[in-house]
């Protein structure tokens, strides 16, 4: 993953992973969203970091841009305020019912523009592919084959274990298909429902018993993970961005020593601007090669500004010249002229014509 090159312990990503959905189920519980849309934001969230790290990208900020875009998807659009008041209440509330929103000041005015900023940023990324399928009908689908539907417990049962699994990466390594029988599966197997096995059931709809246990194992392991607190996890991102960015100013030291002295060399910004994978690649495995692309880029705006001081041609050209070229202009303006007058005579023939006519 990006965040394993940059640094990041696969046990902090996994946890950042789950508090970062997390975070988007209780942002849209208190925005009052369909479950629906709280699970596209989720699976969103999950997609924009196999692209991106969450070393170079805020958690918090994506979750709000992802929640937003999820609104926008399902057609149960939430404006941006109400987003941010949101994850401001989650964020300062701890635990306490009582909390005044966030105030209309400069900070509100960087936190909405960043929003938005990264809402663009994640619609680039996935390349505008932002279609979920849900598997939720689909269980439902699929007990009414085995018919199951009645029995209440066991579609709860199987529904809760569909949720819980958001925060994990199945959906983005399994079928909608097979995430619905692993939920059936591990839900029957925890309430001792028996479900026919000659053949297995499964295998009516395409899964196999290995993808199954691979993702009931995945979701067991949510509920055996550590409470590792935020701050530790937040601080451990901050030094591996500390580390990253001590790397690349390295390696564009180590890049411009074999330049000629007193050449100049660009910085890489390390803002977030929405820039192609291709750049951000270039700016942080070639720092060498973008080194000699900066020299080259000065080089020649240098010589084109050198070029651009010196006197222009036509004030050293000789009288003669001159005034050939001031005798071409006065002959274009006559021709204008004759032009014009060419066209008021063909006026003045229509109107005479339309006279006649009346």
């Amino acid at each position: 993953f990006p965040s394993a090159e940059h640094g990041l312990s696969a046990d902090t990503e996994e946890q950042l992973r789950m508090r970062g959905c997390e975070l988007i189920q209780a942002a849209g519980i208190l925005l009052r969203l369909p479950q629906v849309a709280m699970a596209t934001g989720q699976i969103l969230f999950q997609r924009f970091y196999y692209c991106k790290s969450f070393v170079r990208h805020c958690a918090e900020m994506v979750a709000m841009a992802c929640v937003h875009l999820a609104s926008k998807i399902e057609e149960e659009p939430r404006r941006v305020r109400d987003v941010l008041n949101v994850f401001y209440h989650l964020k300062h509330s701890k635990g306490k019912r009582a909390q005044v929103p966030m105030p209309l000041d400069a900070s509100y005015i960087s936190a909405k523009a960043q929003v938005i900023k990264t809402e663009r940023r994640v619609l680039k990324e996935l390349g505008f592919c932002v279609h979920v399928k849900h598997p939720h009908k689909i269980i439902v689908m699929y007990l009414q084959v085995l018919e199951c539907e009645k029995n209440t417990k066991l579609v709860q049962t199987a529904w809760n274990y569909m949720n819980d699994s958001l925060r994990t990466d199945v959906f983005l390594r399994f079928s909608a298909e097979t995430v619905a029988c692993a939920c059936i599966y591990l839900s029957a197997r925890t309430l001792q429902i028996p479900l026919p096995d000659q053949p297995p059931w499964f295998l009516l709809f395409g899964a196999s018993e290995e993808d199954l246990r691979e993702i009931c194992g995945r979701i067991l392991r949510l509920y055996s993970l550590p409470n590792v607190s935020l701050p530790s996890m937040l601080k451990e991102v901050d030094q591996c961005h500390l580390a990253l960015d001590a790397r690349i100013a390295k390696a564009k030291l180590a890049g411009g020593g074999l330049l000629a002295v007193g050449t100049p060399t660009l910085d890489v910004p390390s803002s977030f601007s929405p820039a192609s994978k291709a750049g951000e690649t270039d700016a942080h495995h070639s720092p060498r090669g973008n080194t000699l692309f900066s020299a080259l880029r000065l080089t020649s705006l240098s010589v084109f500004r050198r070029s651009r001081s010196v006197s222009s041609p036509l004030r050293s050209v000789s009288p003669t010249h001159r005034q050939k070229i001031s005798r071409r202009d006065r002959e274009r303006e006559k021709e204008r002229e004759r032009r014009r007058e060419r066209e008021r005579e063909r006026g003045r023939g229509r109107r005479d014509e339309y006279s006649r006519r009346r």
